[in-house]
Formats: structure tokens, sequence, C-alpha cells
């Protein structure tokens, strides 16, 4: 789920690049904390959207949406 800001409200994303917010506007993401509401074209702020359609990270060893402060660049290697 991700938080509309600007509204109040919560937007359910739909796929990587869409959602709906509880009235049932539909929102497309334009970066990762903005979002366009389709009907009106308002701009909305978010809180971060998932970003599963930049890489998949399933395979690689650092995932740098989920290390705690950016520490696993500075320890890698020692676990």
């Amino acid at each position: 789920m991700i938080f509309d800001y600007s509204d109040g409200d919560f937007i359910m994303p739909l796929d990587d690049s869409m959602g709906m917010d509880s009235d049932g506007n539909l929102h497309m993401r334009m970066d990762d904390n903005l979002s366009m509401e389709m009907d009106s074209g308002d701009l909305h702020f978010t809180s971060p959207w998932n970003r599963t359609d930049d890489t998949d990270l399933s395979n690689e060893e650092d995932d740098d949406d989920n290390d705690f402060l950016g520490l696993g660049r500075f320890f890698r290697g020692l676990w």
C-alpha cells in the first residue's frame, strides 16, 4: 500500500506503475514519491512505490532497497 500525502488516503498498486486510490481514482507512478491522478491530471506526493520494475534483485547479493543505512557496502564479505 502506498500512502497519498496529498489526499491523506491510500493507493493500492495494480502493477508496477499504476494504482487505484480509495475513491476509485487511477494513479500513474511518475517517480518513487510522485503519482499523477489520471482523471484530473493532479500530481500527488506519495510514500515510496516498490521498485520491482527497475531490476530483479532476487539473485543479487546486495539489495540496496532493504539495506539498513547502507551498511552492506561497508561490511561486504564479512558475513
